[in-house]
């Protein structure tokens, strides 16, 4: 491999806010957007942490609960983009 341009990759703790749920795993994402936060794991050390808006925690399929989405905003929104035919 080429050296110089494959981003780094390490351990990573990926965290559900809406489910409470959080996982450690080894990814090349990076936690800049969350501010470079870092977490104290279980294992004592500290890790990384990367936020994201869903997981196998909240997610419907996975949960079977059903989310109340706002469709009528999202088609409103596309017929002012699109425009009425």
């Amino acid at each position: 491999m080429r050296k110089d341009i494959h981003p780094p990759y390490g351990p990573v703790v990926f965290r559900d806010k809406a489910a409470g749920f959080a996982f450690l795993t080894r990814s090349t994402a990076v936690s800049t957007a969350t501010g470079g936060r870092t977490i104290e794991w279980e294992d004592g050390r500290t890790y990384p942490v990367v936020d994201v808006e869903v997981s196998s925690a909240s997610h419907p399929f996975y949960t079977g609960t059903s989310r109340v989405m706002d469709t009528a905003g999202r088609v409103e929104r596309f017929e002012r983009r699109f425009g009425k035919r």
